[in-house]
This record gives C-alpha cells, sequence and structure tokens, in this order.
C-alpha cells in the first residue's frame, strides 16, 4: 500500500498506477470455479439448467469459502474484545476507590483493557478487508454470468427483458450481492453479542438484567415496523426507477430525432412525470428512515431506563462503577441490535437480486442445435434448408416464414427480394439460427460473416471494429478497406482508420457505418456471407463499387445470400428467391423467373418505372456501352481531386490526435473536491435554512446524553458504605427526564435532515435533466448515453438517499468527539498533552490519504460505465457477435473491463483499511495514556465514579475517531456525485426554445424559399470543417434533390438548417428570416423531416405518430391512409393503441419508415426534408411514398437527399455536392445534356447497371 499512496500524494492517479490483482481476484482466477459451482449444483441430469436464488448463493459461497471462514474467524475475536472493557470498568472504580481486594491489581488491569484494544483494533481492520475482497469476487463471478448469458439469449428472450433491465442486473443487483458480504456474520454475531452483554448485566445487577433482556427484545420488535415499511417503499422506488432509466435511455438513443421534430421538453415533461412518481416513494421512504434514527439513538437510553427502574422497584442497590459498566454495556449492544434490521434488510434485497439474477439466467438461450453447422470443405452445398417453419412469436398461430426449402451450393450468389414486411431478413435469421425454429431443418457448412440492416459498430477505433479481433495483416487490411471504398473516407476522417467512433457510430454516416460492416465481415474471410440489405444506405456510385468490388470481386469464390431492394443486382445471383409473406413465391435464375409469376415482374415493373423517367438519354444510340473504366476513373478522379486537396497533414502528433477525437476521456476533476460543492449542495434547499436546526439539534442531544450520564454517575454511591446523595426515586426520575429530552433531539433531527435532503434532491435532479435536454447535439454525439445514464441512475441515487446522511454524520460524529473530549479532560485535563499532537497526526494522515482515495474513488467512477457500456454494446449486436462466432472475445473483454473496476475498488478499501489502522493505533495511545494516569494519581484526589464515566466514555474514543475520519473520507469520495451532477448542470444550452420578440408573421414560411450564404460549418472547435463556404438557393414550392457521394456534407447541410449545429460563418434564410435570430421551437415546428434512421418511440401508433396530441384520430387515420399503413393498423386489434415494443422492433425497418413518413402528412409544413428517407424499402413501396409526398406537398418546397438517382430525377433542381462545397445546381434536363456534368456521369453510370441487367 505504501507506495502507492506515496504516489498518489505526488500526483493524479491514473488507472495505470494501480497495481494488478491478485489472480484469485480477477476473472481469469474465478470465473471458471465459479462456474463449475454453478454448474454442479444446477444440471438436472438432463442437461438443462435450473438456476433458483438458493443455488446461486451456494455456489457463490463455494467459490469464496475460504474468506468466509476467514473473515468468521476475525470476527469472533472482534466481538470478545470488545466486551472486556465494560466487565471491567467496575473493577477499575473499585480500585480507584481504594477498595482492598483490588489493591494490586491496578497495573494488571490497564493491561489487560490495553491489550483488548489492541486486538480489537487488528481483528477489525482484517475483517472489513478480507470482507471487501469477498465483495469484489462475488461481484466479478456474478457479472462475468450474467454477461456470457445476455449475449446467448434467444431472441424471445430478448424480448422478454429490455436494455435498461439487463444493465440494472449489472449495475445494481450484482453490487448489492456483492455488499451483502459485509452483513453476512452479523446473523450469529447479533444472538453472540447479546448473549455477552447478559452476562455482563446479571454480574453487575443480576436479576434486573432480565428487565434489560426484555427490553432489548421490545426494542428490536420496534425496528421491525419502520423496516418493512422502508423495504416496501425501497422496492417500489427501484420499480419506478426502472421505468424512469429505461424511458431516459430511450431518449438520449433518439434525441437527433426529438431535437429536429422539436419535442424534446414534450419527452422531459415524461421524464418528469416519472420521477414525481418516484418522488413519492422516496419520501416515504426517506420519512420512514427518520422512525428508524430515532429507535436507534433512543435504544440504549430505553433500555437503561427500563433496567435502573426494575432496580428501583426490586431494590437492588445502584452503585456508580455497576451502573457506569451497565451504561457501557447498553451503549455496545446498540450497534449490533441496530444493524439487526439493517442486517434483514440488505438480506431481503439480496435475496431479491439474486432471485432477479437466477431468473434471467434461466432464460432460455438460442438453440444450438437449431442450425447443424458442417466444418469447411465437408459438404458442396453451403446452406440447406428443408420443410422449414419459423416463428419470431411462438405463440402465434401464423409461423412468420413457412415452408422454406432451398439449397446454395459453395460459391454461389443467392438474392432474396420483396416487398416491405415478406420476411427477408427473417430468412436470414433462420440461417444464422436466431430465429426460433418450429420444424424443418437447416444446415450450413462452413464458417460465416453476417452484415446487418441496421448498422451495429462498437465505440471505439475505426480499425478495431474492422479488424474484430483479429490478428493485423496490412496487405488483407488495405484490400479491404479498398474494396469497400473507405480508402477515401479514411483521409477524410481526422484521425483515418484510428478514429474514435461515438457510440453506436454517431459521427459516421449512415453509409461509413455500413461499408465499415462490410469491410468487417470481408475482413473474416469466412466461407458464408450474408447481407442484409447493406447497399441501400450508400450512394448509387458507392452502391454499385461495392457490389462489384465486395460481392462479384473479393466474394467471387465464397457463398453469398444478400437481400436487395435494387433490381439491378439481381441478374449476378446464380439463384433468386422472391419472398412473399414468409414464404419463397418464386425461386430461380432471372430470366427464368422474370416470365413465370407476377411478383418479380410486379417489382421490375416498379423499377422500370422508375427508370422510365431516364428516358432523356437516348439508351439506344450505343452511347451507353462506351461509358468505359476510363470514364470512370476519370469520375473518381474528378470526384476526389476536390476531396484531394483537402486530406488532412498525415503527420500529426499523437497528443494532437486524442485532443480532436469526438468522443473525449470522461472528465474527473482532479484534486479535491471544491469546497464550492459542498456549499452549494448545503443552500440549494431553502438557502441553507434548516442547516442550523440541525446542528442545534444535535449539539442539545449530545449535552443532554452526557448531562444523564454525568448525573448517574455523580449521584449514584461508590459502594454500599457511602450515603448517596439523593434518593433512588429522585435519581430515576432525573434520568429518565434527560434521557427522554435527548432521544427527542434525535428525532427532530432527523426530520429537518430529511426534509432538506429531499428537496436538494429534487432540485438537482430537475436542474440536470433540464440541462441535458437543452444541450446542444453536440454534446450528445461527444458524450456517451452511459455517461448520462451513470449521473442519472448511480449519482442521482446516491443523493436521493445518502449524501445528506454522511453529511450530517461528519457534523455529528465531530459534535460527539467534542463532547467525549471534554468528559475526559474534566477528569484529567493532562490528557490534551497527548490529545493535541494525537489528533493533528490523524488529521496529517487523513489528508495524506485523501488525494489517493478521492482518485481511486473516481477511477472506480469513470471505470464503472464502460462495463455498462459493453455490455449494452454486446446485447444490442448479439446476432452479429454470435454469426462471426465472436462469443469468447467478447467474454474475455468483459472480464477485462470488470478486473480494470476491480483494481481500484479493492485498491481504495486496502487504502481505508490503512488509514484507520494507523487512526486505531493514535487513539489507543490516548486511552493507554489517560489510563496509565488514572491510576498513578492518588486515590483520594478523584472522585471515582466521575473517573469511571471518563474511562467509559474514553472506551469509544478510538471507534468515534476513526469515525470521524471515515466520514470525512466517505462524504469527499460520495460527494463527487453531486460534483458530476453539478457539471452537467453547467452543460452549455441551446439557444432560447421561442423568443419573446419574435416578428414573424404566423403563416411563416409561406413561400418556402430558403437561401444560404457562404455557410463554413464544422461539428466541433477540434474538428475539421464539413461546409466549406456553401452558397445556395433552394426556390420556394419546388423540389430540389441533393446527390452527392458519402461524407460530402450532405446530412451536414439538413442539420444545418434546422439549426442542430450553428453554422461557424455565413447566414441560413428562410423568407428572408435569419434562422438564427428566431426561437428553435419556432423554426423546427415550421419543418419537417424524415430522417435517415426511421425511429419509433416505445408506446402506441398513435403517441408515435402524435406525441404532442396535436391532432384528432381522423386526422391520425388519414395519415396513415396516405402512407399505405392503414390496413395493417387495423388488423390489429388495439388499433391506433397497438403496442410499439423498444425502437419499435415489432416493426418492421420499412414500416417504421412509413411510420416517420405519416408523422409529416399530419404536420404538413411548407417545407420539408427528406433524408434517404428510401433507403430500407423496396423500389414497389419507395414509388408510392413518392406519390403520396406528390399529392400531399404540391405546395411545399421538398429537399431530397437521395442515393437512388431516379428519386432525384422528377425534382425540379439539383444540388450535386462534393466535399463540402456545391459543385452543380441547375435542372435535371440541364445537368443531362451537358455529358461533362458530374451528375450526367452519374447517371449514366446508374443506368449502366441497371439496363446491363
Amino acid at each position: 500500500m505504501a507506495p502507492l499512496l506515496a504516489v498518489g500524494h505526488r500526483k493524479t492517479l491514473d488507472l495505470d498506477d494501480v497495481p494488478d490483482l491478485d489472480i484469485g481476484d480477477s476473472v481469469a482466477g474465478l470465473l471458471p470455479l465459479f462456474k463449475a459451482n454453478l454448474e454442479a449444483l444446477t444440471s438436472d441430469g438432463s442437461g438443462g439448467q435450473k438456476v433458483t436464488a438458493f443455488k446461486l448463493a451456494k455456489a457463490l459461497v463455494r467459490t469464496v469459502w475460504w474468506h468466509i471462514a476467514l473473515t468468521a474467524l476475525y470476527a469472533l475475536i472482534n466481538t470478545i474484545s470488545i466486551y472486556v472493557g465494560p466487565y471491567l470498568i467496575n473493577s477499575l472504580v473499585q480500585y480507584l476507590n481504594g477498595d482492598e481486594r483490588y489493591a494490586s491489581k491496578g497495573k494488571l488491569l490497564v493491561v489487560i483493557f490495553i491489550v483488548a484494544k489492541v486486538f480489537e483494533c487488528l481483528s477489525q481492520r482484517h475483517w472489513f478487508f478480507r470482507v471487501e475482497q469477498t465483495e469484489i469476487r462475488a461481484r466479478s463471478a456474478l457479472v462475468s454470468v450474467v454477461y456470457k448469458k445476455g449475449i446467448s439469449l434467444s431472441s424471445t428472450s430478448r424480448q422478454s427483458r429490455t436494455s435498461g433491465e439487463m444493465i440494472n442486473l449489472i449495475s445494481v443487483d450484482a453490487d448489492r450481492v456483492g455488499c451483502f458480504s459485509l452483513y453476512m456474520h452479523d446473523l450469529w454475531l447479533v444472538p453472540l453479542q447479546v448473549a455477552m452483554a447478559l452476562f455482563i448485566l446479571y454480574s453487575t445487577l443480576g436479576v434486573a438484567s432480565f428487565a434489560a433482556l426484555g427490553a432489548t427484545v421490545l426494542f428490536m420488535l420496534a425496528n421491525v415496523p419502520p423496516m418493512q415499511m422502508q423495504g416496501k417503499f425501497q422496492r417500489k422506488l427501484m420499480e419506478c426507477k426502472d421505468v424512469r432509466m429505461k424511458a431516459t435511455s430511450e431518449i438520449l438513443r433518439n434525441m437527433r430525432i426529438l431535437k429536429l421534430q422539436g419535442w424534446e421538453m414534450k419527452f422531459l415533461s415524461k421524464i418528469i412525470d416519472l420521477r414525481h412518481k418516484e418522488e413519492s416513494c422516496l419520501k416515504k421512504y426517506l420519512y420512514t428512515s427518520t422512525v428508524a434514527t430515532f429507535v436507534f439513538w433512543g435504544g440504549p437510553t430505553f433500555v437503561a431506563v427500563v433496567t435502573f427502574g426494575t432496580c428501583m422497584l426490586l431494590g437492588i442497590p445502584l452503585e456508580s462503577g455497576k451502573v457506569l459498566s451497565a451504561l457501557a454495556t447498553f451503549r455496545v449492544l446498540q450497534k449490533p441490535i441496530y444493524n439487526l434490521p439493517d442486517t434483514i434488510s440488505v438480506m431481503i434485497q439480496t435475496k431479491v437480486s439474486l432471485e432477479r439474477i437466477a431468473s434471467f439466467l434461466c432464460l432460455e438461450e438460442l438453440p444450438m442445435d437449431a442450425v447443424l453447422r458442417l466444418p469447411s470443405g465437408k459438404s458442396d452445398v453451403a446452406i440447406e434448408v428443408s420443410n422449414g417453419f419459423f416463428s419470431w412469436d411462438a405463440s402465434s398461430e401464423v409461423p412468420t416464414l413457412n415452408d422454406l426449402n432451398f439449397q446454395a451450393r459453395q460459391g454461389t450468389r443467392v438474392a432474396v427480394c420483396g416487398t416491405v414486411g415478406s420476411g427477408k431478413s427473417s430468412l436470414l435469421s433462420c440461417i444464422l439460427g436466431e430465429m426460433p425454429k418450429l420444424s424443418g431443418e437447416v444446415k450450413t457448412c462452413g464458417t460465416m460473416a453476417y452484415v446487418s440492416q441496421s448498422a451495429w459498430i462498437q465505440s471505439g477505433k475505426i480499425q478495431d471494429n474492422i479488424l474484430f479481433g483479429k490478428e493485423m495483416d496490412s496487405e488483407k487490411y488495405d484490400r479491404v478497406l479498398e474494396s469497400c471504398s473507405l480508402k477515401k473516407d479514411m483521409e477524410i476522417l481526422p484521425f483515418g482508420d484510428k478514429t474514435i467512433i461515438g457510440e453506436r457510430g454517431i459521427n459516421l454516416s449512415g453509409g461509413q457505418k455500413q461499408r465499415i460492416q462490410i469491410a468487417r465481415a470481408l475482413y473474416e474471410d469466412a466461407d458464408i456471407y450474408l447481407f442484409d440489405d447493406p447497399f441501400s444506405a450508400v450512394d448509387a456510385h458507392t452502391g454499385s463499387h461495392l457490389f462489384k468490388e465486395c460481392l462479384l470481386g473479393a466474394l467471387g469464390s465464397k457463398t453469398v445470400v444478400y437481400v436487395t431492394h435494387q433490381i439491378e443486382f439481381l441478374p449476378a445471383a446464380d439463384l433468386i428467391l422472391v419472398m412473399k409473406g414468409g414464404r419463397i413465391a418464386q425461386a430461380g435464375k432471372y430470366n427464368e423467373i422474370l416470365g413465370s409469376g407476377e411478383e418479380l415482374m410486379e417489382m421490375v415493373g416498379a423499377h422500370q418505372g422508375a427508370l422510365a423517367a431516364l428516358d432523356v438519354i437516348d439508351i439506344a444510340n450505343g452511347g451507353s456501352e462506351a461509358f468505359s473504366s476510363s470514364d470512370a476513373a476519370s469520375l473518381s478522379k474528378s470526384l476526389s481531386t476536390a476531396e484531394g486537396k483537402d486530406k488532412l497533414n498525415g503527420k500529426e502528433d499523437v497528443e494532437k490526435v486524442q485532443s480532436g477525437q469526438l468522443v473525449q476521456e470522461e472528465e474527473r476533476e482532479k484534486g479535491r473536491v471544491g469546497f464550492w460543492v459542498y456549499w452549494k449542495y448545503l443552500t440549494l434547499a431553502y438557502g441553507g435554512a434548516l442547516v442550523p436546526f440541525v446542528l442545534i439539534a444535535q449539539t442539545l442531544f449530545q449535552v443532554l446524553q452526557i448531562g444523564s450520564n454525568y448525573w448517574m454517575a455523580w449521584a449514584c454511591p461508590v459502594s454500599e458504605d457511602f450515603e448517596a446523595p439523593v434518593s433512588m426515586s429522585t435519581l430515576i426520575y432525573v434520568f429518565v427526564a434527560l434521557a427522554g429530552a435527548s432521544s427527542l433531539c434525535t428525532l427532530v433531527r432527523a426530520l429537518f435532515l430529511v426534509t432538506a435532503s429531499y428537496k436538494t434532491a429534487t432540485m438537482l435532479f430537475d436542474k440536470m435533466h433540464m440541462s441535458i435536454f437543452r444541450a446542444h447535439m453536440s454534446f450528445f454525439d461527444s458524450t456517451p448515453s452511459g455517461r448520462i445514464l451513470n449521473r442519472a441512475s448511480t449519482d442521482q441515487s446516491e443523493v436521493d438517499t445518502s449524501i445528506a446522511n454522511k453529511m450530517g454524520s461528519v457534523a455529528f460524529a465531530i459534535i460527539q468527539l467534542v463532547g467525549i473530549i471534554a468528559v475526559m479532560s474534566q477528569v484529567a485535563w493532562q490528557v490534551f498533552v497527548v490529545f493535541v499532537p494525537v489528533i493533528i497526526a490523524c488529521l496529517w494522515y487523513q489528508r495524506y490519504y485523501i488525494d489517493t482515495a478521492r482518485e481511486l474513488q473516481r477511477l472506480v467512477g469513470v471505470c464503472k460505465s464502460p462495463i455498462i457500456q459493453h455490455f449494452a454494446e454486446s446485447v444490442a449486436g448479439s446476432a452479429t457477435i454470435r454469426s462471426f462466432g465472436k462469443e469468447n472475445q467478447f467474454v474475455s473483454t468483459n472480464s477485462h473491463l470488470m478486473d480494470a473496476f476491480s483494481r481500484p475498488k479493492l485498491y481504495n478499501t486496502a487504502a481505508m483499511e490503512w488509514l484507520c489502522f494507523r487512526l486505531d493505533v493514535l487513539s489507543s495511545l490516548t486511552f493507554a495514556f489517560s489510563l496509565i494516569f488514572l491510576i498513578s494519581l492518588p486515590t483520594d484526589l478523584i472522585d471515582p465514579g466521575i473517573a469511571g464515566l471518563a474511562v467509559t466514555y474514553g472506551l469509544n474514543l478510538n471507534m468515534l475517531q476513526t469515525w470521524v475520519v471515515w466520514c470525512m473520507c466517505n462524504l469527499e469520495n460520495k460527494i463527487i456525485s453531486v460534483e458530476r451532477i453539478l457539471q452537467y448542470i453547467s452543460t452549455p444550452e441551446e439557444p432560447p426554445l421561442s423568443m419573446s420578440g419574435d416578428k414573424f408573421p404566423h403563416n411563416w414560411p409561406s413561400e418556402g424559399e430558403i437561401q444560404l450564404h457562404n455557410i463554413h460549418l464544422r461539428y466541433a472547435p477540434q474538428l475539421p470543417f464539413v461546409l466549406k463556404g456553401l452558397t445556395v438557393t433552394f426556390p420556394g414550392a419546388m423540389k430540389t434533390g441533393i446527390v452527392g457521394r458519402t461524407g460530402s456534407g450532405k446530412s451536414t447541410l439538413i442539420q444545418a438548417l434546422f439549426h442542430i449545429v450553428d453554422p461557424t460563418i455565413g447566414q441560413i434564410l428562410v423568407d428572408g428570416v435569419d434562422i438564427c435570430t428566431i426561437g428553435l421551437h419556432d423554426l423546427r415546428s415550421r419543418l419537417s423531416i424524415i430522417p435517415q434512421d426511421p425511429t419509433m418511440f416505445e408506446g402506441t401508433i398513435r403517441s408515435n405518430l402524435d406525441p404532442l396530441g396535436e391532432y384528432n384520430d381522423n386526422q391520425i387515420w388519414e395519415a396513415l391512409d396516405n402512407c399505405q399503413l392503414g390496413d395493417e393498423v387495423r388488423k390489429k386489434e388495439l388499433k391506433l393503441d397497438s403496442p410499439v415494443i423498444e425502437n419499435g422492433e415489432n416493426w418492421s425497418v420499412g414500416q417504421r419508415q412509413l411510420v416517420c413518413l405519416g408523422r409529416v402528412i399530419l404536420k404538413r409544413t411548407k417545407i420539408l426534408v427528406l433524408d434517404e428517407a428510401t433507403a430500407s424499402v423496396d423500389t414497389a413501396t419507395d414509388n408510392l411514398i413518392q406519390k403520396t409526398l406528390r399529392e400531399n406537398f404540391s405546395e411545399a418546397t421538398v429537399i431530397t437527399i437521395a442515393h437512388r438517382i431516379t428519386s432525384v430525377l422528377g425534382s425540379d433542381m439539383v444540388l450535386l455536392l462534393d466535399n463540402g462545397v456545391a459543385v452543380e445546381l441547375d435542372t435535371p434536363a440541364k445537368l443531362l445534356e451537358d455529358k461533362s456534368s458530374l451528375f450526367s456521369k452519374l447517371v449514366e453510370e446508374y443506368t449502366m447497371r441497371a439496363t446491363h441487367t
């Protein structure tokens, strides 16, 4: 420990400074043992696993039994040594009184006192350290098991648990089970301690000790109801919190959509409503806890009153020695009795958490036998499905896929096409074995790689995403980048393939994400490739390049199954499967099936219709044939020259690499927690008015309590030979009055404290959420949602339930300490000689220790988010991870993250014990000094009773001194939560939502003309410009199409229009009004957008179309009919109230896109933006959408960002963007006439591709 503390004292600690874990504490050492134990207990012969909470607990105990046995021994020694003091006090008072029996024993007594103290200190420190080690082991084992389960769940199980619930298992439940290790021995320690206390009382007070026992039992029972209530409220509190966290995480995921639509305040109010429910539970929880506090502090007083009362009734004489011995015993007894209900509630919580984890571990996993997987080269048939019936929902009558029969030989290309919702993606899922099989069989031969429809990208470097855990082979790597045309993107991106991707690939365009996915698959070098329509997210040029280079080139010899909406990719396939309603409607080669059935004809017809618009180019004149590779080269050359000009200087220092990244390291404040954090916390509620009342109540309590004990010591005779100064009854009455008043003070104090703490917690919550929801979009792009969720859950919980108590205990402990010192100095002021230096030494140690401890605690906080984020990412991408067979790699990453979290956690505890041990030694010195001093004084100098009182209090000195320092450190560790929340409260805001002086007319924009003047724009000060001096006018009521390669700034232009990003230079005018001068909601509510990623929120169809509740049912139905979803929704029994699950996953991607279309039809604004809205629908649905838009938005300004050239040909103007600059802007016809225009080359390439088929 010493070297670590020395380093921490010198500089701010980093994770690399923290020593590694012992192998027994790391996941690698624990998991095999734990799994073996668990499997031994749970396997039921038939190979199934039935995990129960009890078996889980048993497996944990078997894994850490040695620690449990060791801590039991320490606990036993500790308990025995604690009771030596109270037992010997009577003897000490008699000795001081000059009793002959004890005349020679003074020195011996002192030695015994001191030895017991030493044993007590040593055993306690070791006990606590070992307990913490047990906790870390239990947590690591559980998290690892849960993680492994999480990535092997079947789809049905995936749907039964939301990601929020799964994250809670790791972040909350595993912690709770770990924390139980602190309480595990209390079950047998409490009865032992009560028995020892009774023995001491019986030896001093005789029969009256049974009254004490009765009072103790009563007191324990009095503790049960408030504890039960507290448990109940806590459970409710957790449930409310689960719901709120789920909603919060969904909102954070979709913040961009909310801001574009101007809905964020509506969703904020949703969170605030959920929080209000949570707060009502919180309030009840906090106020029941005050009752518990009152019972705790009133306990010893109550027992003492009953016992002494009984003595009075039975006529047992009270002598000061016996009274003091009894009082000391009551005080020692207070803790176990108080901890009992605490232990019980922790047990209940642990049981609940174990049950939650056990029930999660019982969920069904993906059946391993759904697909028969043969090793490569075993068969010449790569994929075979025979008589397959599959269904996502086992309970539904109609299977999702019926009667599937097809086979693909090694090295063939299979295309899958069909309308939206016909079961194309499901077909791939059944080959992967992701989809529950009802009957039939699936065989595959060889390794697989899968590219999903919505890109799954991990946060981290691009390079790591592509390598996906394989070794770097630079030749192969370059080939892969080339095939996926990622080379150019790497040049544009600030740090090439070292660029850190934000969460869910947030700083990449849709096309870049897809291409990285494809690159990951190519680099894997598998035998079978499954592509779920990856070409729709990229532009036409890149799409055909990918198809040529990847599918026909790099994967020419592999087996490839690809889902596609683009007809022009079909003829290249050896087998085409046309899906309709979950069955294969047609199968065969392109020319064979073209004439045989109408399904493919319909799609091709729709495609031909789209192509007819292209007749401007005369294909018949053979011009298209002449389009040679040199043209293609010149096209890509002209496109890349502009990019080349701006290529970044590659020789940047590594230092700079870090600073320019989008996702920065999680901020942690360095050094001491500023005084302002405490001040802000104290003065937030009622301007801090309640703080003085709390302190006054506590001081009164202390004074009265010492007063009552003082009175007993003074008023009782030392032995039978002395006359009592007051009568027995007066003695008891005064004691009851003083003791009762002191207990009341604690109740008052607790009430004040809770009131202030509740108010502060609610204020912090509201302020933080307001700040987050009003933050710029760039804040969400650069902050992983895990960090924000951490603030909203863990840190908020600390503020809700514990920080006020921690603050209180520091103040109360200091007040108590002052009290004890006062009593001890009454007898022997000389104690100060030792006491002052000891206190100075303690404070010095505490300051020395806190430097390290604080950073360790912060590291614990910072190391926790990656575990949660990695888990969330893994669960989201489990299909991809499994298809690549990378489960083990992800499990080991998780183990690595767990160990990185355990390291600072374990050393944090070790540092704590290091400090406590040194403080214990110092306070024992003080105690020893005062004892030696007492016995070396002449006997008649001091009142033996008062001297005894001083010793009684002195027994508690080491506990209290350590407690003061411990509370201070603990508070400083916990206050970091407040610091982190305050950090988010000061997040810079977006411009106001509406300006009071807005001067524009209520029907603005009436023309819909948009002008951009010299726009320069970048996403963050440290990143390069994306738009470089763009000047463009979009005329009102006209349709403008925007085309350009991926990454040319198309989406950025849209974000500028919605004022999501502020232009650095230049202005944007809509109908002559500068959009930067009006409120954000005023602007965004008058524009509509169909975003690139179709998003739906958990709720109902109605709440998804109209979250603000502005329209009636007829309008909503009309919009649904307009966007072709009316019939689909009418089929559902709940109609508009049909449920939508998290992310809208019970609707297909195409249907989600149609819902987004419905939203804009409802809004009917003058300006409409389509951001690649037709990327995930087939051509026929696409034509429907286009038609719907033409009918509904004939008067509006429509801006389309398109990948399919055909969707722009119908527009009035075309804008070609390249690398952030407008290259061409004209009508499509004009641009096509000019054969040298880039646009006509793009079109030519598209038709080439389409007609060659």
